[in-house]
């Protein structure tokens, strides 16, 4: 009988996980420091907008507690 089954090619051995890791984060670096630098601009701008009338929630709670 003849086999018809198809042997399948080898695979070239890969390289360890931990280099293979490096190797694929090592270009997404600048990617995470935009994020980070994005989200601190997001922060300052909603801080300088909201600042003032969550500083006066905040003493209006405050002042409703200690009955000043």
């Amino acid at each position: 009988m003849i086999s018809t089954r198809t042997t399948r090619p080898r695979r070239t051995p890969r390289p360890a996980r931990s280099r293979t890791w490096l190797r694929d984060d090592r270009g997404d670096v600048p990617g995470w420091v935009l994020i980070t630098l994005m989200t601190a601009g997001l922060v300052i701008i909603i801080w300088g907008l909201a600042g003032p009338a969550l500083s006066n929630v905040f003493q209006q709670a405050i002042s409703r507690v200690t009955g000043y």
